[in-house]
């Protein structure tokens, strides 16, 4: 079960105890600045080629819930490709809620990188707050879609002042991806090890026109080639329903 990093609980806890400031001194705009531009440019390498996927979606209006367990793969031609170790739960949110959101992520995957990517031309950035913890700096932008176009989302971006890491992304779809759906809200979270993100939790709050506010927990981590047979083989072992 993956949990939050020690990193960005900690960085949690100042935001709760209000000692995020904001990022008024010159060097901590340059600083911030500079940390962003590394975001920027390694964002595009950030997908994983494989990885482990663990879906827990629930409506809390049915008291249903299901889960999905998965081999996730992106190939070539940046579509996504499913190896479903076990789906289990209740058969409405099965299909109305994980069937919806693995169709939305292969219909987010045909979307031209170019236009939903982390960058100038699709967002305005600004510096909103930047939290200190003795010598480690998380700076924190409020991120401004420049068109209100699918994929793009009106939120917070808050980034490890030493290796640029994303240690949270959350906000709001500006666009709904499908017309059985009113509104979107994410919340990633990343927990890191020397540097780099070794898992994502993302959390998804979604309000559904036919069944009303859907959640959804999705955990991630990469996987190599000896992960891949022991995932596999644990995920089979539970048998499905």
């Amino acid at each position: 079960m993956f949990k939050p990093g020690s990193n960005l609980a900690a960085v949690l806890l100042l935001a709760a105890a209000g000692t995020l400031q904001a990022a008024e001194a010159p060097k901590d705009r340059e600083n911030a600045a500079a940390v962003l531009a590394r975001y920027i440019e390694g964002s595009a390498r950030a997908d994983w080629a494989v990885e482990s996927m663990d879906v827990d979606a629930s409506v809390p209006k049915l008291a249903e819930g299901a889960r999905l367990q998965a081999i996730r793969r992106l190939l070539p031609s940046h579509q996504m490709k499913y190896e479903v170790l076990q789906l289990t739960g209740d058969r409405t949110v099965k299909e109305q809620v994980i069937a919806r959101y693995l169709k939305a992520e292969q219909q987010a995957a045909g979307i031209p990188a170019a236009t939903v990517a982390v960058t100038p031309a699709n967002y305005k950035f600004a510096r909103k707050a930047v939290a200190r913890n003795a010598n480690r700096l998380t700076y924190v932008f409020q991120m401004t879609p420049r068109k209100k176009r699918e994929g793009l989302i009106k939120g917070e971006l808050w980034l490890d002042g030493e290796t640029a890491a994303p240690l949270l992304f959350s906000g709001r779809l500006v666009k709904s991806p499908s017309v059985f759906i009113k509104s979107v809200a994410v919340t990633r979270e990343s927990m890191l090890r020397d540097g780099a993100v070794e898992a994502r939790r993302t959390h998804v709050t979604a309000v559904m026109r036919l069944i009303g506010r859907v959640e959804l927990v999705i955990e991630e981590r990469p996987l190599d080639g000896t992960e891949i047979t022991q995932v596999t083989i644990a995920g089979n072992g539970g048998g499905q329903q």
